[in-house]
């Protein structure tokens, strides 16, 4: 329990004394009292409004959210967070299996208020893994106001706010986080339907671009991807499990080859055209 503590304990520090004077004061705040993540609201409390504009310059206002019945999930991050980059892609992937913010579950990431667009959105290219992104808020869109409000300084922490404004999950936490714990936080009764935007694991799909991926299971070193398009440039993206660019590169190809040493596991393989966008489950054994 006291490294879940102090991992997310994690601030932008610039040298080493602080970051020791950072560990003497995480072991006597572990010491004095439990962490509460948005540390301003208790479960049960109407939060207050908000509105943040995103890196794509598009407004969210949480009571208009909340108004259509939705259920709001807060992920509160910096892009240099280290454990904020290891579980972003399992918030992306809840985010991506119930509609993209189209159904009633609505995701929103809000950075401390540290990083500005540009940074957030690299952030989100390297770190999010092969799913649809949520929309993110920099300091640029408000973001460092809303961190402030709900009181959150460890990072990442995940919160829930319902219909009504009510906070009903201040710290979504159980050493990390996955898309299992975020629907264990469903109230009883609400059971959105599945609706992912980007489809994973699938050989054949409806989408414009599809391709054959070979051998699968194998060893990892050969992969070998056969493009159903006659004329095409490809970028090709392995991800880990963990959502971690592995490997990228642009082919001008229908028939790629590449020679990747990947150790055992499962990855995701992104094939994207100029008409569109695949994956498949890689399995190295």
């Amino acid at each position: 329990m006291f490294s879940v503590y102090i991992r997310r304990i994690l601030i932008h520090l610039n040298n080493q004394s602080m970051k020791k004077t950072l560990l003497l004061v995480a072991l006597v705040a572990f010491s004095t009292a439990a962490f509460a993540q948005a540390s301003n609201y208790n479960v049960g409390d109407v939060v207050n409004d908000f509105t943040v504009t995103d890196t794509d310059g598009i407004e969210h206002n949480l009571y208009t959210i909340t108004a259509q019945g939705k259920y709001v999930y807060l992920d509160f991050f910096f892009d240099t967070c280290g454990p904020c980059q290891i579980n972003q892609p399992a918030f992306n992937e809840f985010y991506d299996k119930y509609g993209c913010n189209t159904g009633d579950v609505y995701g929103l990431s809000i950075n401390d208020g540290t990083d500005n667009n540009q940074e957030v959105e690299a952030y989100k290219d390297a770190f999010g893994g092969p799913w649809a992104h949520p929309p993110a808020a920099s300091n640029e869109g408000n973001s460092a106001a809303v961190t402030t409000d709900f009181g959150v300084g460890a990072f990442p922490t995940f919160v829930l706010i319902g219909p009504g404004n009510i906070l009903l999950e201040k710290d979504i936490w159980e050493g990390s986080v996955s898309v299992a714990l975020f629907e264990s936080t469903f109230p009883s009764g609400f059971e959105p339907p599945v609706a992912y935007c980007t489809p994973l694991g699938v050989d054949e799909n409806e989408l414009a671009v599809n391709f054959q991926l070979f051998p699968n299971p194998g060893d990892g070193s050969q992969i070998t991807i056969e493009v159903n398009q006659t004329a095409v440039d490809a970028v090709v993206t392995v991800y880990s499990i963990l959502g971690q660019v592995v490997y990228s590169n642009t082919f001008s190809d229908n028939n790629i080859q590449f020679d990747q040493q990947l150790t055992s596991g499962s990855y995701i393989v992104q094939v994207r055209t100029d008409i569109g966008v695949a994956t498949k489950r890689l399995i190295v054994k």
